[in-house]
């Protein structure tokens, strides 16, 4: 019989599940994205699942969205997704499924960069190491035993897409894919293969039939249906290979990243909002920032060599999460200034007028509406420029800058005015829970090495990430050398040539010495050693140090001691060579196979209590307690003291450290000039310091009490000088020009507890030091202070009403604040 009430809950049923898994269709023109019919230009931003925690992505996101973002975007890391051939991790802050339904939750779409070529200064590029050795593979060309490993993983990985319904075509976030990355800029060298390579890899995404536009960044000949795009600091005169193609800026470098012996770069947010509002200016459709949070290099996945644990990138989210201020809030009213020209800059037709030889008005026109948008820029690196539009107003426009004109007549924004707050940032000790840290150490057992015994040989010199397939970054290389009684035993010297990147030599058991060139590049270690009369072992342990990441045939690049030669040379230069003795390896050190660095296991290692003499020791594990600090503060590890090595928090990776590799102590300023054409030298700070010196713990690696650190110490330092630290929103300052909003925030839960300077009028200065100019109102720290003290944020209105006066139109008014943040 039939049943209508069946048929009703059946139909009710229906028609929820659709209301949540409705499908977007995405499409596009040269003017729009398209999604569901509706004309839309994207602001995107790059958070990498893995260079944070899965605790962390719920608030990442959420700063992001509030920082006026569409999209966020990530690569799929193959090497860390399959570290084995068909063993597949998915956990943690692995699951990247999860991490895109947070970002749907949150109203955003997601841009899924597959690669499975990453670069992203990431070890090996994203790729697992044991592609390397496959017999007959070719990476990145066309090679068939890798196209079908390359196959096999994107599939994989869009099945799981498919599965989880995350296509936009299926209801999901996913609005955009890529496949390959920066093939172009490297492909010349490949030659016809490269070229065969790229169009398979246009065919093999298409067959996947995701429903959604693919993307090839850096590929200027990208076969159709691929859309090609742009990377780098300013991509406005860049124009898609198909006029009917979108124009994409798939990485707006808001910073750079560092290696080890580098300075600290910095972008400004006025030059980075310059080249946003520059892009859209001459049709861009989406901005993609790399990175909006960069985040960290747990474990070994830092690539080069020589990246850093840190890749905090200058985005506008640093590196543990903070708002960092006032990049962050300048792009922000950079997003919604031009959003308001959104409906006309993706339906109207575009005209240029150069008013001059730096500037140019360009018009968005909607002839239907009568709708118009304007942006006005002055590219000279050094002259302001004061332009009168007639009837649409006179507007000064600072060198390197651009005006938005809403409906071309209203100024709504200068890339160059900064009308947000500055945020400074401090790490500061928990003196009571951890004031002193108690050390216990044990040495690296090394016994069998140092006597030359390994795992297995050979008679030639191995090449280390093929002999590894990077389980570690070290590796040993032992042989023997037979002296008699008639041999010059002394005044010889130990020759090694070696492709990188750190090299440690010891001789019948004792250190000779070590070695690495500042570069992560090859280099020669000489040290003079002594024989005796008989058997001599010679034990080197080469350690790398990120595996490069970009390049042609980067993947080819040798590291360790491959091929040598290893000679010894006494007098007269009488050169023996070791090359092809027969040599022992073994893979590793015995700490890292006993799991010294995990507190379960630790207790295989042989902890002596710590004394001055356990301090500045090479090869040698510590170990300590330390109790979470309270609050929600990030917290951070300060290794000012220790040399090179690794650490880790109740079994958790959190990097790599070489807190004694300095920066250079030039090129550094007080002040940066964000006018003209950025590059990475240019604005550098963290002169003369260590290049990294503060760590990250994220909070979900902490137990609620008592965690345990180990450190593994390879060239000596002092644990003594380590502490635990948070970091803490300490001074906020902001200035902003008459008729606008100055908006004053602590992070964290901290309040505003005092206002150290206020001025309305001409104030001077910077953050720090702030002064009072040629006219002051009197009382504008106490207007300040009813307006924002014992607030976690507030809002003032820059006008004469709000502070008392006349009219301040022709006085050029505008307000500075410093105030404090703090917990109480």
């Amino acid at each position: 019989m039939f049943n209508i009430r069946s048929l009703v809950l059946s139909l009710v049923a229906s028609l929820a599940c659709l209301s949540f898994s409705t499908a977007d269709n995405v499409t596009y023109d040269s003017n729009a994205l398209i999604i569901n019919g509706e004309r839309r230009i994207i602001f995107s931003g790059s958070i990498h699942y893995p260079r944070s925690t899965d605790a962390m992505w719920p608030d990442l996101i959420q700063k992001a969205k509030d920082g006026g973002l569409d999209a966020i975007e990530t690569y799929i890391f193959w090497d860390r997704h399959e570290p084995q051939r068909r063993k597949y991790d998915f956990s943690g802050n692995l699951d990247f499924i999860k991490f895109f339904q947070l970002i749907q939750d949150a109203g955003l779409y997601v841009v899924m960069r597959i690669g499975p070529y990453v670069c992203a200064e990431w070890n090996y590029g994203g790729f697992p190491v044991w592609l390397h050795n496959m017999p007959g593979i070719q990476l990145r060309t066309d090679n068939q035993i890798y196209k079908n490993e390359m196959q096999t993983f994107t599939t994989k990985i869009v099945n799981m897409c498919k599965a989880a319904n995350l296509f936009a075509s299926q209801g999901g976030p996913i609005i955009i894919a890529q496949i390959e990355n920066e093939y172009g800029n490297v492909m010349t060298p490949y030659g016809d293969a490269g070229k065969a390579y790229i169009n398979w890899c246009a065919q093999m995404a298409e067959s996947l039939n995701i429903g959604v536009p693919w993307i090839m960044c850096q590929q200027s000949d990208a076969p159709q249906p691929m859309i090609n795009t742009c990377n780098g600091f300013y991509c406005d005169n860049f124009t898609p290979n198909n006029p009917k193609s979108p124009k994409m800026f798939t990485e707006n470098w808001v910073g750079w990243f560092k290696k080890w012996g580098d300075k600290d770069p910095h972008r400004t947010a006025e030059d980075v909002a310059f080249s946003v509002a520059k892009f859209f200016q001459f049709g861009g459709v989406l901005n993609n920032y790399y990175m909006y949070h960069g985040g960290t290099n747990f474990g070994r996945t830092s690539g080069g060599p020589f990246i850093t644990t840190s890749y905090d990138y200058d985005a506008p989210l640093d590196e543990y999460g903070n708002l960092n201020q006032p990049k962050w809030g300048h792009l922000r009213q950079l997003h919604a200034s031009i959003k308001l020209g959104e409906k006309i800059l993706t339906s109207s037709t575009r005209s240029d007028r150069n008013i001059s030889s730096s500037v140019t008005l360009t018009t968005f026109s909607n002839p239907t509406t009568g709708g118009r948008f304007c942006f006005l820029s002055n590219t000279d690196a050094s002259n302001d420029a004061t332009i009168d539009l007639q009837t649409d107003g006179k507007y000064f426009v600072p060198a390197w800058s651009v005006t938005i004109l809403d409906g071309c007549n209203k100024e709504v924004y200068n890339t160059a005015k900064v009308n947000t707050q500055t945020s400074v940032f401090v790490k500061e000790q928990n003196e009571k829970e951890n004031a002193q840290l108690s050390w216990v150490w044990a040495p690296e057992p090394m016994r069998d090495t140092l006597q030359g015994i390994g795992k297995f040989k050979a008679n030639l010199l191995l090449e280390q990430k093929a002999t590894t397939v990077d389980f570690s970054d070290y590796l040993w290389y032992m042989t023997n050398v037979e002296t008699d009684q008639t041999s010059s035993l002394y005044n010889i010297t130990l020759h090694v040539n070696t492709k990188g990147h750190v090299l440690h030599a010891f001789v019948n058991k004792r250190y000779v010495g070590s070695q690495w060139a500042t570069n992560g590049q090859s280099f020669v270690l000489e040290k003079p050693i002594s024989l005796k009369s008989g058997t001599n072992t010679i034990t080197l342990l080469s350690a790398t140090v990120g595996l490069k990441n970009y390049d042609a045939f980067y993947d080819t690049v040798p590291t360790g001691i491959d091929g040598g030669p290893v000679y010894l040379i006494g007098s007269g230069n009488a050169t023996t060579d070791l090359s092809s003795n027969l040599w022992s390896y073994k893979v590793g050190l015995n700490g890292e196979m006993k799991r010294l660095y995990n507190p379960t296991f630790s207790s295989r290692g042989k902890w002596r209590t710590f004394d001055q003499a356990s301090i500045g020791r090479r090869m040698t594990w510590y170990k300590t307690s330390f109790k979470t600090p309270s609050g929600v503060d990030p917290v951070v590890l300060d290794l000012q003291g220790m040399g090179k090595g690794q650490a880790w928090v109740n079994g958790q990776s959190i990097g790599r450290f070489w807190p004694s590799f300095i920066a250079g102590n030039d090129s550094c300023s007080e002040t940066c000039d964000y006018r003209g054409a950025y590059n990475p030298s240019k604005c550098v700070e963290n002169c003369g310091n260590p290049s990294q010196r503060w760590y990250h713990i994220p909070r979900s690696f902490l137990s609620s009490d008592t965690n345990t650190l180990i450190l593994f110490e390879e060239i000596g330092g002092n644990p003594e000088q380590v502490s635990v630290q948070t970091v803490t929103i300490q001074t906020i300052c902001g200035h902003a020009n008459e008729g606008s909003t100055l908006e004053l925030s602590c992070q964290g839960g901290h309040i505003i507890s005092e206002i150290q300077f206020a001025s309305y009028g001409n104030p001077g200065g910077k953050c720090g030091s702030f002064t009072q100019g040629l006219w002051n109102v009197s009382n504008s720290i106490l207007l300040v202070e009813r307006a924002c003290i014992g607030m976690e944020s507030c809002s003032i209105d820059v006008s004469a009403k709000s502070f008392g006066i006349g009219d301040a139109t022709n006085l050029s008014a505008r307000l500075a604040v410093q105030a404090l943040c703090s917990n109480d």
